[in-house]
Parts: C-alpha cells; sequence; structure tokens
C-alpha cells in the first residue's frame, strides 16, 4: 500500500464509521479507525496519516481542535471535517484551523466523500513532489555554488602550490596602481627565484620538486600580511605584492625570508649547495623605481638577478 493512499477516520458514531471504513477501503484505500481524538492523535504520532477525515463533536477534544494539533504537528497533513448539520460558523472555524474541506453528513452520495479523499490526497502528493523538486533544487545549486567557487579558485589560484597565479598577479597589480594614482603612496614588490631549483629536480626528482615549491609557497604565505598578495609567477619564480610599504622595509622583508628559508629544514636540503635551500630576492618600489608594471617588474628583476649573481660567486 502506498504512503499516501492511508486514511485515519475519527468518529465516535460506531456505525458511521465503520461504514466510512467499508467506502474507503472499497476504493483501495488503507483506512484505520478512531472513535475519539485522543485515540487518533496516539495513532498519527506512531505514524502520521497524509489524511484525515473526522467529525468535529467528538469526546474529550473536538475535531477542530484535533485539527489544529495535527496541522501544528505536521502542515502537510490534510484534514477534511465533517458535521451533522450546516453551520457557517463551524465551516469557518474548521478552516482557520487548517481544514482542507468541510462535509456535511450524512452524505447523498458515497461519491462526494471519496471525491473528496481522493483530491486531498493528490494535494499532498503534489506538494510532497514540489518539496522534493525543491529539495532537489537546492542540491543542485549547491552543487553549482561548490562547482562555481571550484572554478574560481581555478581562475586565479596555481594548481601546484595553492597561491595565486600569474594572471591574478597582474590583476592586483594593475589595481594596485590604480589605486596609488588616486591616493599616492608607495608600494613594493619582491621577485623572488629558488636558487639550484634545476639542481634539486635533476638529484631528487621533479615529485620531489614540486614538493619543495608547495613548501616553500607555504612558508611564503605565512611570511607575509594577510593584505600582500604572495603570488607563483611561473615555474620556481614567485612574486608578492607588498601594499603602503617602503623600498627600506621591502629590503628587510626580503632579507628576513632569505634567512628564514635558509633555516627552515626542507627535505633532502643536504643533496643542496651549502646544504641548505636558498631563495635570491629583488624588489622595486612605486614610483621611484616605475610608475607603470612592466619597469617595476624590470627593476625587480635586475636586483634579484644581483640578488643571484652575489650569491653564486659567494
Amino acid at each position: 500500500m502506498a504512503e499516501n493512499q492511508r486514511i485515519l477516520v475519527v468518529d465516535d458514531q460506531v456505525l458511521f464509521l465503520r461504514m466510512m471504513a467499508s467506502i474507503l477501503g472499497g476504493r483501495g484505500y488503507e483506512v484505520t479507525e478512531a472513535s475519539n481524538a485522543v485515540d487518533a492523535l496516539d495513532l498519527y504520532l506512531q505514524k502520521p496519516y497524509p489524511l484525515v477525515v473526522t467529525d468535529i463533536e467528538l469526546p474529550e477534544m473536538s475535531g477542530i481542535e484535533l485539527t489544529q494539533t495535527l496541522k501544528q504537528i505536521n502542515d502537510n497533513t490534510e484534514i477534511v471535517v465533517m458535521n451533522s448539520y450546516a453551520s457557517l460558523d463551524t465551516a469557518l472555524a474548521a478552516m482557520r484551523a487548517g481544514a482542507y474541506d468541510y462535509l456535511i453528513k450524512p452524505f447523498r452520495d458515497i461519491e462526494v466523500i471519496c471525491n473528496t479523499a481522493h483530491r486531498a490526497l493528490e494535494k499532498v502528493k503534489l506538494k510532497k513532489q514540489n518539496q522534493n523538486l525543491i529539495e532537489a533544487l537546492k542540491q543542485h545549486n549547491r552543487a553549482l555554488e561548490t562547482a562555481n567557487a571550484r572554478l574560481r579558485q581555478l581562475a586565479t589560484h596555481d594548481g601546484l602550490t595553492g597561491l595565486f597565479n600569474h594572471r591574478y598577479f597582474q590583476e592586483r597589480l594593475s589595481a594596485e596602481l590604480d589605486r596609488v594614482k588616486r591616493y599616492p603612496e608607495p608600494f613594493s614588490i619582491l621577485f623572488i627565484d629558488v636558487d639550484y631549483f634545476k639542481n634539486y629536480n635533476d638529484t631528487n626528482g621533479h615529485l620531489k620538486g614540486d614538493q619543495l615549491l608547495k613548501g616553500l609557497s607555504f612558508l611564503f604565505l605565512h611570511s607575509f600580511r594577510k593584505t600582500d598578495i604572495v603570488a607563483r609567477y611561473g615555474g620556481d619564480e614567485f612574486v608578492v605584492i607588498l601594499p603602503e610599504t617602503r623600498k627600506s622595509h621591502a629590503r628587510q622583508l626580503a632579507d628576513k625570508l632569505k634567512q628564514r628559508v635558509k633555516s627552515y629544514s626542507f627535505p633532502f636540503r643536504e643533496t643542496m649547495p651549502g646544504k641548505c635551500i636558498s631563495v635570491s630576492i629583488g624588489w622595486a618600489t612605486y614610483p621611484e623605481d616605475g610608475i607603470d608594471g612592466t619597469n617595476l617588474l624590470h627593476h625587480a628583476d635586475q636586483r634579484l638577478y644581483a640578488d643571484k649573481k652575489s650569491r653564486m660567486a659567494g
């Protein structure tokens, strides 16, 4: 028996109750009988019914009170209220309590109750289908939001290191240049290159080289402010945008980072010259070294080359 075919009939007149059960049962519905509202409520709490057909005049608790209680428990349950006399006030009270329909008994035609039950259960079915559809849409939207978030992540971040990528760095550099033109103040960039990275790859393998880049990225990310932009420029090169940072401070940050990298216990560091991992860093500051991205990167690259040359010579 389908769940949406279950009906709870409540009436204190035993003969009428049995008649209702026979009529509805003969149409294929699974009918449960209750002679009072208290028993009906107990049955409902054990396993909610999609449709309850109840008389108004019941001992202990009226059909109106039962309707209000059931709708508070589960608003999806539909309730048909019956009464032995026509009363506009009673009908309005039943509807205000949440009843689906109001019927006058005795019924001149048994089709009245059967058709009413059918329509009420169809409404329950449609409401359930609608709820399922809404939930499916919500799940689809959540999946879509997750996919979009992943796409945004891929569009702005480097797949290996998780740092911002080259494209995003260029966008932020352009935005920073626009900002300082409106609110003049210096900012700096750092250009970072891993020393002897090819040697590390050749000696330990490319997978270990990737792990080294990940480790360095983690170290870089936690060496700067949240407002700084740390990005992978390409290969073993990294860049950092330092808003509101003068050249002297940028040089200090570069020296601190070089020392931090050198003292960090990276795996297989003993295979490298000097038995450690090291980086060369160049810097440039707006507007001293340029007022556009090309000149700033050029100056930072020149200083990086000079830093690397002096390190190799040493």
